[in-house]
């Protein structure tokens, strides 16, 4: 089975528009490049910077909803006051870990369905069972590197063929290449998959995904709920994380622990992996951690608060 296909049945998606890139950001980068430049964008306030960064370059018109949480109702208000044409964002914030909730996400094609909706799945895939059709999302590109387990150089982006007529407008008046071996291409694969591609990396994902196939996408989401559910309490319990993330229901598996440089080297050095973040240290769980896992990170947390 091609790794297009693979993708498309693991995200309930089209393979017709599921499309193989580098990373989130050539996808993206990509994908605005088809965008009319009259479109006005609605995006989150410190969101990752691949996320941001391309649309502010490329002089779209902006504005920006503050991450907190109550981030569902600030981004309605929003809505109403700036009346943006696309809403870009990450399903998961690189910083804090506060997701999205998914059910917001299918209300707001509800409410707005002319409001396009972009996702950047980097943080999210992997984790839960996703159904992009019935998502709500016009878009979900995301690099394979992170809870995919693909590694490096591979990604992917998707997008609802309900809106095919408004992306590349200028430039699908222009005739593709009539070359035979080239004919069997749609002008979305020239346009995201130009070139050759990289079989390894591309087959790296593929196996990454047919194993957390096998291996049950609803029994990693469960586990890593549960587990995730465990360090939330632990960890608001020691006043670890910011009341944004403390005083939502639903959050991912990602957190941002209020520990200074000293107390994150001891952690290094206790052979955690986790990486400074904002103001914090970010740590986070797949389905490859355990309960024991999350007591030895509070263990060594609390052996230096008692120092």
């Amino acid at each position: 089975m091609g790794v297009k296909q693979t993708l498309a049945d693991f995200f309930h998606a089209d393979s017709r528009f599921t499309f193989l890139v580098p990373n989130f950001s050539f996808g993206f980068n990509t994908l605005l490049q088809g965008i009319s430049a009259s479109e006005r964008f609605l995006l989150l306030q410190d969101d990752y910077p691949a996320v941001n960064y391309p649309v502010e370059r490329n002089g779209f018109a902006c504005a920006y909803v503050q991450v907190s949480d109550s981030l569902e109702d600030d981004i309605l208000k929003k809505i109403e006051e700036h009346q943006p044409t696309a809403f870009v964002f990450s399903l998961v914030q690189y910083i804090s870990g506060i997701k999205l909730h998914l059910p917001f996400i299918k209300y707001l094609k509800e409410q707005y369905p002319a409001l396009l909706l972009i996702a950047d799945g980097t943080q999210f895939c992997g984790t839960t069972a996703f159904d992009f059709k019935s998502s709500g999302l016009d878009v979900l590109a995301a690099s394979g590197y992170k809870w995919l387990m693909g590694g490096y150089g591979n990604g992917f982006l998707i997008f609802n063929e309900a809106i095919k007529d408004r992306l590349f407008l200028t430039a699908k008046a222009h005739p593709t290449p009539s070359q035979s071996f080239l004919k069997e291409k749609s002008f979305y694969t020239l346009s995201f998959e130009p070139g050759h591609q990289d079989t390894l990396t591309f087959g790296t994902l593929q196996q990454s995904i047919n194993l957390l196939t096998k291996w049950g996408i609803h029994h990693i989401e469960d586990h890593i709920r549960n587990l995730s559910n465990k360090a939330k309490a632990a960890f608001s319990a020691r006043g670890l994380l910011e009341d944004k993330v403390m005083n939502r229901n639903d959050h991912s598996s990602i957190f941002n622990l209020a520990i200074d440089d000293a107390t994150y080297q001891r952690l290094l050095a206790a052979n955690i992996i986790c990486v400074p973040r904002g103001s914090g240290v970010r740590v986070g769980f797949h389905f490859f951690n355990t309960e024991d896992d999350l007591t030895r990170l509070l263990a060594v947390l609390d052996a230096i608060e008692q120092i």
